[in-house]
């Protein structure tokens, strides 16, 4: 396993359209690995392959919400592999969001609270559920990237530019420590 190094905003390579993934295999697996080592590491809740440079329609989340006896998250990943959405309900949900690959920068996006999901998990077994909540939001959030779309997309013009202005701000300080 390794951890690979995450693309960040203005990077064209995240505007990429991914690719269905044609088969569940070994290669495919290691990057599945790789993605959970490199989320964990970072650390986030949510990774899909393009933000790590791989144009294929797989993401990983693991949303930690509940802490074990040790305080420490107890880790349920789920492997999302050439998902798709369909039946969105009407009622919306605001949550803010942040990203990865939009480090340290965070905005309120309105999603459906409840969405239908269809995908196959990291062993190829396929599934089809309806899903609420904050997985349904990451998820979301999640499958935006997959289509080249980031969450500061879903806020307006003048919200996305502050949001790039400080994320170019915060990139030249790193660069000048």
């Amino acid at each position: 396993m390794a951890i690979l190094p995450i693309l960040e905003a203005p990077d064209p390579r995240l505007r990429v359209k991914s690719v269905p993934v044609e088969a569940v295999d070994d290669d495919l697996r290691a990057l599945i690995a790789d993605m959970f080592e490199t989320m964990y590491d970072a650390p986030g809740i949510g990774l899909a392959a393009i933000q790590v440079g791989v144009p294929k329609r797989v993401l990983v989340i693991d949303l930690q919400e509940e802490e074990g006896e040790d305080g420490k998250p107890i880790r349920k990943p789920q492997v999302f592999i050439n998902p798709e959405l369909s039946e969105p309900i009407r009622e919306l949900r605001t949550y803010t969001e942040g990203c990865l690959s939009v480090p340290d920068q965070f905005a309120d996006v309105d999603r459906p609270a409840e969405i239908r999901a269809r995908w196959l998990d990291g062993d190829g077994v396929p599934h089809d559920e309806r899903i609420g909540g904050m997985l349904a939001t990451c998820l979301q959030h999640e499958m935006d990237h997959l289509e080249g779309i980031l969450f500061i997309d879903h806020l307006s013009r003048l919200k996305r530019e502050m949001v790039l202005k400080k994320l170019e701000k915060a990139r030249r300080q790193r660069k000048a420590a």
